[in-house]
This record gives C-alpha cells, sequence and structure tokens, in this order.
C-alpha cells in the first residue's frame, strides 16, 4: 500500500491560504529519507540544506551559497509558491532533472581506472546519428559529434547498403530517416573522439550488409582509425583490458546481421 500523500499549506496571491496534496508518492523511501535529513521542521529544503546535501551527499564540495540559492531559484516553479526552498516534490524531480547530471565534470577522474572495461558503467549514445525523432528526421555526424563533445563513450550506428548497393549508409533501418554516409560518421569520431576524454570510444555497428559491403567497411575502419584502432591479440580474451590501457583508442564492436542469423535459422 503507497502512503497518503502529505498536506503542505501555501500562501495564495498574498491574500489567502490554501492546502495542497503533494504528488510525493513515486518518490522512492530513501530519497524521502534524505530529503527529511536534510530539510527543516516545517518540511522544506532551504539554501542552507541544499547546501550541505550538495557538500555530503554528491560531494560537490566547492559549490557556494549563491550557487545552491540559484538551483532553489532555477526550481522555484516546482515547489508550489514556497520561495523559502524545494518541497519533496521538487527535490525529487530536481535529483533526477536535467540540471543534476550523474556525471560532473568539475569532480574528474576519482575512480581506480586498472580494472577490466566491463567493471565500469560507460556514457552510451543511442542511435546516436539521429539530429530527430527515429521516424523521420535526417542523419547525420553533427549529434554524433555533439555527443562525443559531452564525453559520450559509446556511439551506435546502424549500417546498410546504399541505393545502389555499392556504397554503405548510416541510417535508421525500415522508417523515412534520410541517410548520411558511413565514412563521414567515421572521419567525425576520428577528430572528436578524445576532446573531452583520453578514455576509450566504442563503436557498435549494427551490421544490416552484405558480405561484400563487410569487407568494404573493415577496409573503411581500418584506414581511418590505423594505429588508435584496438586490435585483440586473441580472439578469445580472458578478460576486457582497462580504460587506462585503452586511453585514446577505438574499440568495435559488432554481431552477425539480423538478417543473416534470421536466414540460417530457417535452414
Amino acid at each position: 500500500m503507497s502512503s497518503k500523500p502529505k498536506k503542505q499549506t501555501y500562501s495564495v496571491c498574498f491574500c489567502c491560504r490554501r492546502r495542497f496534496k503533494l504528488g510525493v508518492s513515486e518518490a522512492p523511501p530513501e530519497i524521502k529519507e534524505l530529503y527529511h535529513r536534510y530539510s527543516d521542521e516545517g518540511g522544506i529544503m532551504t539554501a542552507s540544506h541544499r547546501r550541505s546535501f550538495l557538500i555530503e551527499v554528491q560531494k560537490e564540495e566547492k559549490i557556494t551559497e549563491e550557487e545552491t540559492q540559484a538551483i532553489i531559484d532555477g526550481h522555484k516553479h516546482l515547489s508550489i509558491f514556497h520561495r523559502k526552498g524545494l518541497n519533496l516534490e521538487s527535490f525529487f524531480k530536481f535529483l533526477f532533472g536535467d540540471t543534476n547530471p550523474p556525471l560532473l565534470p568539475s569532480t574528474g577522474v576519482h575512480q581506480d581506472m586498472s580494472l577490466p572495461l566491463s567493471h565500469y558503467y560507460i556514457f552510451t549514445g543511442h542511435n546516436s546519428y539521429l539530429t530527430g525523432n527515429q521516424l523521420s528526421s535526417d542523419c547525420s555526424d553533427a549529434p554524433i559529434i555533439k555527443a562525443l563533445q559531452r564525453g559520450v563513450r559509446v556511439i551506435e550506428l546502424d549500417i546498410w547498403p546504399n541505393d545502389s548497393k555499392d556504397d554503405v549508409d548510416v541510417l535508421h533501418g525500415m522508417t523515412l530517416t534520410t541517410p548520411v554516409a558511413l565514412i563521414k560518421c567515421l572521419m567525425s569520431i576520428k577528430e572528436y573522439a578524445f576532446v573531452a576524454s583520453e578514455y576509450p570510444v566504442v563503436i557498435t555497428l549494427e551490421d544490416h550488409l552484405t558480405p561484400d559491403l563487410q569487407a568494404k567497411v573493415a577496409q573503411m575502419v581500418t584506414q581511418t582509425f590505423g594505429d588508435i584502432l584496438f586490435c585483440p591479440t586473441s580472439e578469445t580474451l580472458k578478460e576486457f583490458p582497462s580504460p587506462d590501457s585503452l586511453k585514446k583508442r577505438i574499440i568495435i564492436s559488432t554481431k552477425p546481421p539480423k538478417e543473416y542469423l534470421e536466414a540460417k535459422k530457417k535452414k
């Protein structure tokens, strides 16, 4: 059973007071516990409480009182007329909103990066080439560049034969998306891969190609990336190399085309 939403009183238009039910039932117990630990007796997280939370929990040790107040000011529209601080609902929305990113550039790399790559969460893109929706937008290298500049470490490319079947395009298959040439995407990845981070970039290829075009892609990839392309010495690695050992390297991840796997099942 979910708990009954709490009520709080707010001034409306400076002349009357009304009670509103807060839609806080979606906040999990851990978030509620944090909120109550860093709020006043009236159930409001003030700038001072918020700063303590950011320093002690999120390790933003250099944040100032002014920056903390700016965060609250930026979320007043979620606080239902509260001027002093944030209620539980607005605190919850802040935690999972765009203004509270999971990775803070100011923190920098502070973990042990010598373990196998599979031990880490990786900042991953999906359909990284789309400029808009997945049905009718343009495909371009511009979103790929923007993602790499933000520090994304995994770029996904869906590769298909072009209209003349003699080259390779990147597009969202079976849709109205307009294609972009694979080579253009690869060249942009090479140029921008390490502007935000020296750690490896993984290119995941969703392959829909014929064998002759697969060979063309293999040649395209090796010629574009050259020595920075990671080529394992064995087909059966016991464990992945570490991020530290893969700095400024490009890794290709792919699997047989779905069309090939489906045809194989029918045999």
